[in-house]
């Protein structure tokens, strides 16, 4: 019983650990965003109702007894359509004294009389409450759940053609009466409401099915970027935290722990705002570590002459014990001893990074022989970029220094090494780097959402983005 008990405590605190855990990215959609977004959802909504089809309607009103059917929308006039945030629930998309107008074909029976035509008719007053619940669902994607729909038309007027059109304008408004009833049916029941419920539930999801959530970045690492609770719906904004974790594609279990701030977004006067923390970088450095590619060999073609002479002069006593040594190739062997730590200041990101760099003389059919082994220590500027969709970093170096792990004397020794060292840094290691990182990661948007301008500012912990947006989203017919 008390190995139970332990149990489910143990599994409470994980539990609670995890449901804790800090956003490594954060992205922000303010109102203003959603006013772009109103345009284009307003362009969805209208092919979407261009394209309903109605069933047979069948009516009575007094001695009018008429079928209507070839129901056809031929123009939608949304002229005060409105996007805006519930809180704590989603998207409010509201439609209101809007018009529709729609070709009919009639079978009216009137006393004795029989008629058929056709009406061109216009719904006025066309309110439609169209309500999308946000959540996060069960991969850490973003979904809509469920959608609340009212649509409702307030007048009706026709214009009757055939050999009683005179006599059906005189007594329209009893038949006009009865079809904005049977109308208001289809187009709450039936038809419009129908229709935004697939569209929201099919094609927005399949958009939203496009936003990456566990995905390569290269053929070495990956990124999760699984929603780590329900978005944050307020009156201004929708607020969504992504895991943001890089993850080694051979070992993905094996994440480093984040125990950074959580990204904090004050500021609502653009439209997207991205916050990135510490650790969303330090993930990316941890799983380049554990993959294993913070290390080279440089030797050959790829050492510098000037470093070679200087590095046989250096170790000129050491290479004359062993006479036949004195001709052989040299090699320098770097390698990155711990994960790189990123720190973000008001000033800018930083990357500090130790490793060893063990100097190897290669004699011709034998194993390596090391002749010294030292630290380096370096840190490097980070300049943070968008395009696109893809975020990138360019490294530059800042600071430099290395020395030895035998003695305080052999460091002094290295002092020559220093600036060589530097330069050769500057021209090799640090173009690896930025070929890694140039072809940058894509960041949680969906397709046809685009960033095109933006304001990178560095705040202490985080690095906030302010951007403006590109929206191209199409409707994807072949999606049902």
């Amino acid at each position: 019983m008390t190995s139970c008990l332990l149990s489910l405590l143990l599994l409470s605190v994980l539990y609670i650990m995890a449901a804790a855990q800090p956003a490594g990215c954060k992205i922000r959609i303010t109102d203003k965003g959603l006013d772009m977004l109103k345009f284009e959802t307003q362009r969805f909504v209208e092919e979407e109702l261009g394209n309903i089809s109605m069933p047979e309607m069948i009516g009575k009103e007094g001695r009018f007894q008429y079928t209507i059917t070839d129901v056809k929308i031929t123009e939608l006039n949304l002229t005060h359509a409105d996007l805006k945030f519930v809180p704590e629930v989603g998207l409010l998309f509201d439609v209101q004294n809007s018009s529709i107008s729609l070709s009919f074909h009639r079978r009216i029976l009137y006393w004795f009389f029989y008629d058929t035509g056709n009406i061109n008719a216009s719904a006025e007053g066309v309110n439609i409450n169209t309500v999308l619940s946000l959540i996060r669902d069960d991969e850490g994607r973003l979904k809509i759940n469920n959608v609340t729909c009212d649509a409702k038309i307030d007048k009706m007027r026709a214009k009757f053609s055939g050999t009683l059109g005179k006599v059906y304008d005189f007594l329209s408004k009893f038949l006009t009466s009865g079809m904005r009833f049977l109308l208001n049916q289809q187009v709450s029941h039936l038809s419009i409401c129908p229709a935004l419920n697939h569209s929201a539930l099919v094609h927005v999801n399949s958009m939203l099915d496009t936003i990456p959530v566990r995905t390569e970045v290269d053929q070495f690492i990956g990124i999760d970027y699984s929603l780590i609770d329900d978005p944050v719906v307020t009156s201004r904004s929708l607020d969504m935290h992504f895991r943001g974790m890089f993850f080694d594609l051979s070992d993905p279990n094996d994440t480093l722990a984040n125990y950074a701030v959580n990204p904090v977004i004050r500021e609502y006067d653009r439209m997207v705002y991205l916050a990135l923390s510490e650790f969303f970088f330090d993930s990316g450095m941890y799983a380049y570590y554990r993959a294993g590619i913070f290390q080279m060999d440089i030797i050959n073609e790829k050492m510098p002459k000037d470093m070679e002479m200087l590095l046989r002069t250096t170790y000129f006593g050491t290479l004359m014990i062993t006479p036949a040594l004195v001709d052989a190739p040299l090699s320098l062997h770097l390698a990155v001893t711990s994960p790189p730590k990123t720190t973000i200041k008001t000033s800018g990101a930083t990357v500090g990074m130790t490793a060893s760099v063990k100097v190897m003389v290669l004699p011709p059919g034998q194993p390596p022989i090391q002749l010294s082994s030292m630290t380096m220590e370096s840190k490097f500027n980070a300049k943070v970029s968008m395009k696109g969709k893809r975020l990138a970093v360019h490294a530059d170096l800042r600071r430099f220094k290395i020395f030895s792990n035998q003695s305080a004397l052999e460091s002094l020794a290295l002092i020559p090494l220093q600036a060589p060292l530097k330069a050769m840094l500057q021209m090799s290691v640090v173009p690896l780097i930025n070929n890694w990182t140039k072809k940058g990661v894509r960041i949680p948007l969906a397709d046809g959402m685009d960033f095109i301008e933006e304001v990178v500012e560095y705040h202490n912990v985080i690095v906030c983005r302010e951007t403006m947006v590109e929206n191209s989203l199409k409707k994807d017919n072949s999606r049902e």
